[in-house]
């Protein structure tokens, strides 16, 4: 076969080990922190009927969803999101839910997207929200929820920017600008993170807006003040634990979906320089649209692989790069009982350990093999260790080795 047919397709990843333990890791930290908070998991399938994904969120989207036949005849799509999977849930299931449903969602989606650095068709989706309440209580429930994820990454300096859509809809009031317009607008207030105030005002200029609209709408994004109901999320934010300092209010902050009702938010880290990390807000009306039954609700969407370039980036995972595990070696084929015998003591014990496969390779070879995978204790059993009830310990680290006691292992291990 080609070579080349044996790379994945474009925009779809392999990981090896030591990718896959960070993903692994992050997974676990997020699910713990997720249940801490009293959310439940939520699995839906990769593929639903095309009528129940196609129409729900613009042509632009829809443009982006894996389409296709099934062996049936059926017209099938893979997930895109998890907000479509889970309204549909909420219709079937709504009597057996309780209200507020707290759900998490952590599974890849699919996106026929042009693949470019940092964008992928397949990646994890990691999503949590509360259906069914409107009060800001549940707004700072994820608030306080988003900064207990980063503070126990190991994140000192990051900032929660939030924000309440309703100001920027009163700001185009006063602006005047047209109806038609503002959700055009928003979208380009939202990329002034990237683009300077010159440039934005040169891309509104473009859309038909006045001078005169442009400048009122910039000035009063400067003086604006939170609304009554943004100033109740951040005081009970700042009550569920949330310092005062990572909360900053931004009249701009505008996210670019257009499904958002009143508060957004966005999560930066300071060393991170290519974007938010995760972000959501309150959307009370896309359940209905999508499901057919007016539901408010408010979550958030982490971005699980900027946050992973994050973590590497200030050496937030535990042992990175540093040797671990234990591999028990095969001295010969008559001594293979013994080796068994201490892995299975090694497993019983809780201690993850390897019992190399195959008693017809040479020592040298086993090394080889351990020094390669990373790993850090070796053991070797050989007639002289069988005798003496010991085995000889070696620490791939630092090259130190030592005989040690059988009945003293596994706590030399642990230490």
């Amino acid at each position: 076969m080609d070579k080349q047919k044996l790379q994945p397709l474009k925009g779809f990843r392999d990981f090896l080990a030591e990718e896959a333990e960070k993903r692994h890791f992050l997974i676990d930290k997020l699910r713990n922190v997720f249940i801490l908070f009293g959310f439940e998991p939520l699995e839906t399938p990769a593929i639903e009927y095309q009528e129940v994904l196609l129409g729900k969120s613009g042509d632009e989207t829809d443009k982006l969803v894996y389409t296709f036949e099934d062996k049936g005849g059926r017209a099938v799509a893979l997930r895109y999101d998890q907000t479509v999977p889970t309204a549909r849930v909420l219709s079937t299931h709504q009597e057996n839910l309780p209200m507020p449903y707290r759900r998490f969602q952590i599974q890849p989606v699919w996106r026929a997207d042009k693949p470019q650095k940092g964008r992928f068709r397949e990646f994890l989706h990691c999503d949590v929200d509360i259906y069914g309440s409107a009060s800001p209580l549940a707004d700072a429930e994820i608030i306080a929820l988003t900064d207990n994820v980063y503070t126990s990454l190991g994140f000192d300096n990051f900032k929660i920017f939030i924000n309440d859509r309703t100001i920027l809809y009163e700001l185009m009031k006063f602006a005047s600008i047209p109806e038609g317009l503002q959700l055009t607008t928003i979208a380009a207030i939202d990329k002034l993170d990237r683009k300077s105030e010159e440039e934005v005002s040169t891309d509104l200029t473009k859309t038909g807006l006045s001078d005169k609209s442009i400048k009122h709408l910039f000035h009063h994004l400067a003086e604006e003040k939170p609304t009554k109901r943004l100033s109740q999320v951040v005081k009970y934010s700042e009550q569920l634990g949330v310092k005062k300092d990572r909360l900053v209010f931004q009249a701009r902050l505008a996210r670019g979906l257009d499904y958002y009702t009143s508060t957004i938010f966005e999560i930066k880290i300071d060393e991170y320089e290519h974007g938010s990390v995760g972000g959501g807000g309150r959307y009370d009306e896309l359940i209905g649209k999508l499901s057919g039954f007016s539901l408010p609700a408010v979550g958030i969407a982490f971005g699980f692989d900027r946050t992973i370039e994050a973590m590497d980036k200030l050496n937030l995972f535990p042992n990175k790069g540093k040797r671990k595990g234990v591999i028990i070696t095969i001295f010969n084929s008559d001594l293979i009982a013994m080796s068994v015998s201490v892995v299975t003591n090694l497993r019983e014990n809780g201690i993850p350990a390897e019992l190399f496969p195959d008693e017809t390779k040479k020592l040298d070879k086993q090394l080889k093999y351990a020094d390669k995978k990373g790993v850090k204790w070796l053991i070797v059993i050989g007639p002289d260790e069988v005798e003496k009830n010991t085995v000889i310990l070696k620490n791939l680290d630092t090259g130190h080795q030592e005989d040690v006691q059988l009945k003293s292992l596994v706590k030399k291990l642990k230490e």
